[in-house]
């Protein structure tokens, strides 16, 4: 059978055009190009054989088949979105796409995420590419773990994860150098020693040592790294000495690859890393489980026991 229905790219082009009176509106609201929204109100046209909407300087103006087919398309078409909207929640109830710093995914949050996957093997866990702007304009991702300051995205579900102490690293070697030689028995000895910093956060030397107490004149740093992995390899090599986030350096502390030289000092910034989502994923069932997991996970850090 010849179907006579147009397809349903066209047909959302022209519904959308026709409601909001404007192609660039419909092309906004659509995710595409004016063009787009143009090319695609073509083709319905030529489907009909006959023009369904005139533009001028006042906006889009329906013709008399122009309006038939929209209003005989709305109610139709409505029920269609309904329909896809209530199969597509059900296909995405066990489905999570999230977005995150890179540095904190591949130093902190994979190597647990196989826990994740133990206590909810029902759940598929993506990732989508990371955003620093993340607004959720797109169709995914359906979370982010992002970098900044409590309050700095209001009307969003957001919660503090991890990341705000820092500490300082160097390589084993260099630390019995220095205890050997009586050195480094206050903060303030460290400012002799190459300051390695993450490009980021050049500034993350000076609040270490404001925190620590340390007097001092202008900080001078040495080498700056664009990657926190990089970064710490260079530690390892004995190239100098480096301040970061606890949890990124966390499992090479662990297993003696860097040392710090006061690790009872605990010293805090305000910036930490934060899940995100926005209002309409609160009642997603992934989300709220990997939320509840990631928390907990996240209360087990050493960070967690700082006063």
């Amino acid at each position: 059978m010849r179907l006579h229905s147009p397809s349903m790219s066209e047909l959302h082009a022209f519904m959308t055009a026709a409601r909001l009176g404007s192609f660039t509106l419909a092309a906004d609201h659509l995710c595409v190009t004016q063009g787009a929204v143009s090319r695609a109100i073509a083709r319905l046209e030529a489907h009909f054989g006959q023009p369904l909407m005139r533009r001028d300087a006042h906006g889009l103006t329906l013709t008399d088949t122009g309006r038939k087919l929209y209003e005989g398309g709305l109610a139709p078409l409505q029920a269609i979105e309904a329909l896809s909207a209530e199969l597509r929640a059900d296909n995405r109830r066990l489905r999570l796409t999230l977005a995150s710093v890179p540095t904190l995914a591949s130093a902190w949050l994979v190597p647990r995420l196989p826990d994740f996957h133990r206590r909810h093997p029902d759940i598929q866990l993506g990732f989508a590419a990371y955003r620093r702007n993340e607004d959720f304009s797109g169709a995914t991702p359906d979370a982010a773990i992002l970098s900044g300051v409590a309050g700095q995205w209001p009307g969003w579900q957001a919660d503090y994860v991890i990341g705000r102490e820092m500490v300082v690293i160097c390589s084993p070697a260099r630390l019995a150098t220095r205890r050997a030689c009586g050195l480094w028995d206050r903060p303030i000895g460290l400012l002799g020693e190459p300051l390695l910093y993450h490009s980021n956060g050049p500034d993350n030397w000076a609040r270490w040592f404001d925190a620590a107490g340390v007097q001092r004149d202008a900080i001078t740093l040495a080498s700056g790294f664009e990657q926190v992995s990089i970064l710490v390899r260079a530690v390892m090599a004995d190239m100098g000495i480096a301040v970061l986030q606890r949890c990124l350096v966390q499992d090479d502390l662990q297993a003696g690859h860097v040392v710090s030289p006061f690790p009872d000092l605990r010293i805090a910034i305000a910036r930490g890393y934060h899940l995100c989502a926005p209002p309409q994923r609160r009642d997603h069932y992934a989300l709220a489980c990997f939320r509840d997991w990631l928390l907990d996970t996240a209360r087990q850090d050493p960070e967690a026991a700082m006063p």
